[in-house]
């Protein structure tokens, strides 16, 4: 149950479409940057003495860690699934602010909602104005408006997200042997190559997480319901 407040809400639907276009701001700026700067696989450090903040050009096919579903059209439903959740998401969003849902919440669904039309974005239109990045070819596709979306290396639906982040805290090391199932291999902490969008969506999740007591606090919309039904017994005649 949600935190209901008793006042008009000071976070209003405008604000957090800020936030969205923000976050999206940043999210496909260093995308395209990536995109136009760096050969697939290129690596280096973000800052040059933490070896382990690294940008790592990759692009995911799929949904976060790699998790794909085979094909074109594997490809395709999974677009329009996140195309789906980014309107139902609207919509959600509209509901909770009308409903003056706790400030906290709503810029962590924001964060959420944000990261998910950063992801959609490259899954709708990257394949059609980019051109596949290998040592040779990195360009933004330089004849898109003249040659109608001609010079992408896919078609609509069929764009490969753009990860960069890498933050291999621990690498080179091993699980001891008489650790299970994992015995002996390598372990790298921490592993998955993501973006902005990705880290606006877990921070989002993570956040809500954390704080959930606070955001859904029972006992302040029980206090509130109960102030709300003595004003209405008081104003009877």
């Amino acid at each position: 149950m949600p935190y209901i407040c008793k006042k008009e809400s000071v976070v209003k639907l405008k604000h957090l479409f800020l936030l969205t276009f923000l976050i999206l701001l940043v999210d496909q700026a260093v995308k395209i940057y990536i995109k136009t700067h760096f050969y697939m696989g290129e690596e280096r450090l973000i800052v040059n003495w933490i070896p382990w903040m690294r940008l790592h050009f990759v692009e995911n096919e799929g949904m976060a860690y790699g998790w794909k579903l085979g094909g074109g059209w594997g490809k395709i439903a999974l677009t329009l699934f996140r195309l789906v959740a980014v309107v139902m998401g609207t919509f959600y969003i509209k509901s909770v602010v009308e409903k003056k849902y706790h400030p906290g919440y709503l810029v962590c669904v924001t964060f959420i909602y944000a990261g998910a039309i950063g992801n959609l974005i490259d899954s709708m239109f990257y394949g059609m104005v980019f051109e596949f990045s290998d040592v040779y070819r990195q360009n933004l596709a330089y004849g898109i408006w003249q040659e109608g979306f001609q010079l992408g290396y896919e078609g609509f639906l069929h764009g490969r997200v753009v990860d960069m982040l890498y933050f291999p805290i621990i690498e080179n090391a091993h699980y001891p042997s008489w650790f299970p199932i994992w015995g002996g291999q390598s372990f790298e902490f921490f592993r998955p190559v993501f973006n902005i969008a990705d880290a606006a969506i877990s921070g989002g999740v993570i956040a809500i997480l954390i704080f959930q007591k606070k955001f859904f606090a029972l006992e302040d919309v029980q206090a509130f319901d109960q102030n709300t039904t003595d004003q209405v017994s008081s104003e009877q005649p």
